[in-house]
This record gives structure tokens, C-alpha cells and sequence, in this order.
């Protein structure tokens, strides 16, 4: 009888314990997934926000040109793809083009020349001579994007070249202050925002994650493909084998350099006047005399008639 009394305390004890904690659980339970399905709905705008952050050329027409590689691989021989590689690294990879990228922007470029070439010829024309005009279109658009990659790839090598002198210069000043020469190039790459300068920040790049210097310089030489920066190679790397110090190879080609740079601006200024024939010939002269001699045309019909 005494025992019954407590017995039934104990269990209303224990139903109470279990019941608060299946409640608790269950309260904990709902937290989550309310906390869950709050951050889904906080993720999902972000995420699409992200999207559509992105430029349109991320957005919209890199996956365009990716769908169209498949023709364009297929219309381009494989020898030319990697002349193609080399162009773009040549010309820094404008815009982060890949290859992928700039077969597909052929294609795209040639079927946008031809549809408008066949439309505007398919009022005035047959339709057979139309889809002729149409396919001509579309050969010359293949090669339009190879023109621009190949302007782009000489301007870039001739801001290059053009940099040279002075980022030697700034090196040799470096050297002399009496920096070491990955400390001097890490200077002179960071304090300016050229074409040359990026390429330097590449080759440190390359120096921090273990490759050796001279195969870094030759890498350089190699993605800009300038003379003067694979003759300036040629001498660090060679410099380097025979132990010379690095001040005098620095300020000796900083000088060639410059002497080099001052011949180029003589020989463009030389050209200059055989430029300017061309423009004079067909646009200028022709206005002078229409001035000059139209008021005289005239009175000479009237003397001969």
C-alpha cells in the first residue's frame, strides 16, 4: 500500500519528462525546417540575382557561341585552331576568349552576314543567286573575327614594344636603389596597368609557385612574341648562366631600348608622306581643282563652242 502510491508518482513523473521531450524535439524540428526553408528563400534570389549581375556577354552570348562551336570546329582545320590559340594569347585573350568562344563567334558572324546579304538580295535577285550571294557572305564572315583577332594581336605587340624602354628604365633604377631583380620586376609589374605590366605580373606568378626564372622569361617571350622582348630575354637569361651583374644587362638594354624606339619613330615619320599620297590623290586634289578650276569650265565651253 506504500509502495503503490509512489509508484504511480514515479510513472506520472516519467509520462511528464517523456512528453516534454517529444515536445521539445518537435519544437526544435519546426525551427529548423522554417529556418531552412527562410534560407532557401533568402539563397534562391541571391542566386538569381548573381545571374543576372552578370554582363550580357556572360549571360547571353558566350553560351550562344559555345552551342555554335561544333560548326565552327568543324569548319576550321585543326592546324588552324592552334594558330588560332596562339593568336588569342597573343592578343591577351580579349574579353576572356577562348578558343571554344571565338569559333563559335565565326560561325556567328557568317550566318549574320549571310541572312542579311539574302535578304537584301533575295527582292532583286533569283533565290539560286541569292543563296550564292548568301554563301560568299558567309565565307567572308568566317574570316572577319580572324582580321579583328589579328589587329588585336598587333596593337597589343606594339604597346608592348612601346613600354619596354620605360619599364627597363624603372628596373634599372630598382637594381640600382639596390633591389634584387624578382623585387625590381615586382615593383615595376605592380606600379603600372599596361599591357607590358600585366605579362610581368605573370611571370612573378609563375616564380611563386616554383617555376625557375629563365623558364618564366621565356614563357613571356614566348606569349607576347615581340622581338625586342625575346632579344631582351635572349641576354637576362644568357646573363644569368654567366653570372653577370644584372645592373650593367639593365642598363644597357634599357639604352638599346630607347635607341631602338627613337629609330622606329624616324622610320614611321619617314613613311608619313607616302602615307599621305593616297588620301591627297583621291579626296584632296580632286577638291582643289574642283574650286580652283570649276568657275573657268564655263567660259572655256563657251570659247570652244
Amino acid at each position: 500500500m506504500v509502495t503503490s502510491p509512489l509508484m504511480v508518482t514515479l510513472l506520472i513523473m516519467g509520462c511528464i519528462f517523456f512528453v516534454t521531450m517529444a515536445l521539445r524535439s518537435l519544437q526544435q524540428r519546426s525551427q529548423i525546417s522554417t529556418v531552412g526553408a527562410s534560407m532557401a528563400r533568402s539563397t534562391a534570389p541571391d542566386m538569381r540575382q548573381m545571374k543576372l549581375r552578370q554582363p550580357f556577354s556572360e549571360r547571353v552570348a558566350k553560351p550562344i557561341l559555345r552551342q555554335l562551336y561544333g560548326m565552327g570546329r568543324y569548319l576550321t582545320p585543326s592546324t588552324t585552331i592552334s594558330q588560332i590559340q596562339q593568336r588569342l594569347i597573343i592578343a591577351g585573350l580579349p574579353g576572356g576568349m577562348t578558343v571554344t568562344d571565338f569559333l563559335g563567334l565565326r560561325v556567328l558572324v557568317g550566318a549574320s552576314l549571310s541572312g542579311v546579304v539574302f535578304a537584301m538580295m533575295i527582292s532583286s535577285k533569283p533565290p539560286f543567286q541569292a543563296l550564292l550571294f548568301a554563301a560568299g557572305a558567309f565565307l567572308v564572315g568566317l574570316y572577319i573575327p580572324n582580321m579583328w583577332l589579328s589587329s588585336k594581336a598587333k596593337s597589343r605587340q606594339k604597346a608592348i614594344a612601346r613600354a619596354l624602354p620605360d619599364m627597363l628604365d624603372m628596373m634599372s633604377i630598382c637594381v640600382d636603389a639596390g633591389l634584387g631583380f624578382e623585387a625590381a620586376l615586382q615593383k615595376v609589374a605592380f606600379q603600372s596597368d599596361n599591357e607590358l605590366a600585366l605579362e610581368l605580373r605573370r611571370v612573378i606568378s609563375e616564380i611563386r609557385v616554383g617555376v625557375s626564372r629563365g623558364d618564366a622569361l621565356r614563357h613571356l617571350a614566348e606569349r607576347t612574341q615581340v622581338p625586342d622582348v625575346a632579344s631582351f630575354v635572349a641576354v637576362l637569361v644568357q646573363a644569368d648562366r654567366l653570372g653577370i651583374a644584372i645592373r650593367n644587362v639593365l642598363n644597357t638594354q634599357s639604352v638599346q631600348m630607347r635607341i631602338k624606339r627613337r629609330q622606329r619613330a624616324e622610320e614611321a615619320a619617314g613613311q608619313a608622306g607616302i602615307k599621305m599620297l593616297i588620301p591627297l590623290a583621291f579626296f584632296i586634289f580632286p577638291a582643289m581643282f574642283a574650286v580652283i578650276l570649276g568657275p573657268a569650265i564655263p567660259r572655256l565651253m563657251e570659247a570652244f563652242k
